[in-house]
């Protein structure tokens, strides 16, 4: 939308206004991600770093684009197209120079080209937080939000409470393989996916799941545990994930 174009940066609210200028007329260079950090690199070294956290989202628009409301954080645009930043968690300006440090400060990208499995089982292995802890702590995994860490923790059998250290580098690589596999099925289809269930193309759909906001198991037909962890809720079936 904005990429390789010239950019006109605003801030409607005025809490991102010092942070606007400093892009405002910048031509958007390239685009990039770590983990759920959201990178758009400009051509005067600086880049602007965006968290949406659990409350932003985005809104994007063909031009001409109508008038931003008072809540849009950051508006970007450009000869074609509008970006509002609404409710963002983090919303800042980074000079682009300073990307490789700010990349080691997260864990290795699901996502990423090349993988980095080692770099995030080195990470689990010598922890004993549990390994549901482990996967939601962007410092030792990128990537990974609530309702993929219940799914992908039933679909390998996985206690939530089993500890990173007491897990075995074959099953950390198993776990590995599939997050990285689920959330490119997850960019492919912009949705989460993770009973096998794919829609066809064209058919768009929110969620589908096995036991995220479920009762019962699909597998074992047992009751679903609910429970908290670090203030997210946390699913599990105490009989598959012994």
């Amino acid at each position: 939308m904005i990429k390789g174009k010239p950019v006109s940066a605003s801030s409607p609210q005025g809490r991102f206004t010092e942070g606007a200028a400093q892009i405002d007329g910048s031509v958007c260079e390239s685009t990039g991600a770590v983990g759920k950090h959201l990178l758009y690199h400009f051509s005067n070294d600086q880049t602007l770093h965006v968290h949406l956290g659990l409350g932003g989202y985005f809104v994007c628009q063909d031009q001409p684009a109508d008038p931003p409301r008072d809540v849009v954080r950051c508006r970007l645009e450009s000869a074609t197209h509008a970006i509002d930043i609404i409710g963002p968690n983090t919303c800042e300006i980074l000079p682009t120079s300073t990307m490789p440090e700010f990349t080691l400060r997260y864990g290795a990208d699901l996502l990423a080209e090349p993988p980095d499995p080692d770099r995030a089982i080195a990470a689990i292995s010598k922890s004993r937080a549990p390994i549901a802890r482990l996967l939601m702590d962007q410092k030792v995994i990128s990537g990974i939000g609530n309702i993929y860490r219940a799914e992908i923790l039933w679909l390998r059998g996985l206690n939530p409470m089993a500890r990173g250290v007491d897990l075995d580098e074959e099953e950390l690589r198993g776990l590995w393989n599939e997050m990285r596999a689920l959330l490119k099925l997850g960019v492919e289809t912009n949705s989460i996916i993770t009973n096998g269930d794919v829609p066809k193309a064209g058919h768009k759909v929110r969620e589908r799941t096995n036991i995220f906001g479920k009762e019962i198991c699909p597998r074992c037909d047992g009751a679903i545990e609910k429970s908290k962890l670090s203030g997210r809720t946390l699913y599990h079936c105490p009989t598959c994930q012994r």
